[in-house]
């Protein structure tokens, strides 16, 4: 048994103290949870526009023809739940931390930035808010996203 100073200048056993090992997991992972946790977030409100579109499109500030993809609201409602169903799901899947959840998240976040810009006419706060959100989801996936898989 080997024995070590500390500070105060007294001797100690070093087996007393257990060895610390490394972790290769830092604190920025706390970024991919809230990437994953937004997408869930996202996906879900996502799918309530679609049902606002689907159920109640004079909620919203101009008609369709004024969006920058013209289809109806009935058309956008649908694109808005599928994509809703399916963002959440990723998010759901990011939390495993596996390679295809990471790349499936960056895209779906992508084209959740497209589908929102091309709504931001009939919704242009909310559509503002979620294209920031969907930036803040693709940087800490691509930049932290390998951490959480050693979580």
């Amino acid at each position: 048994m080997t024995r070590i100073a500390d500070p105060a200048g007294t001797t100690t056993a070093s087996s007393q103290y257990p060895a610390v090992q490394p972790s290769s997991v830092s604190g920025w992972a706390g970024w991919v949870y809230f990437a994953a946790f937004m997408m869930l977030l996202v996906g879900i409100l996502h799918a309530i526009t679609g049902f606002v579109a689907l159920f109640k499109d004079e909620y919203f500030v101009v008609g369709s023809s004024g969006l920058v993809v013209t289809a109806d609201y009935t058309a956008w409602g649908w694109a808005h739940i599928l994509g809703g169903v399916l963002v959440a799901l990723a998010g759901a899947a990011l939390l495993t931390g596996a390679t295809w959840a990471r790349i499936l998240a960056v895209l779906l976040a992508m084209v959740s930035v497209l589908v929102n810009f091309a709504f931001m006419a009939a919704y242009p706060l909310w559509s503002i808010v979620l294209i920031t959100i969907d930036f803040l989801v693709i940087w800490a996936v691509i930049v932290h996203g390998d951490e959480l898989r050693d979580a």
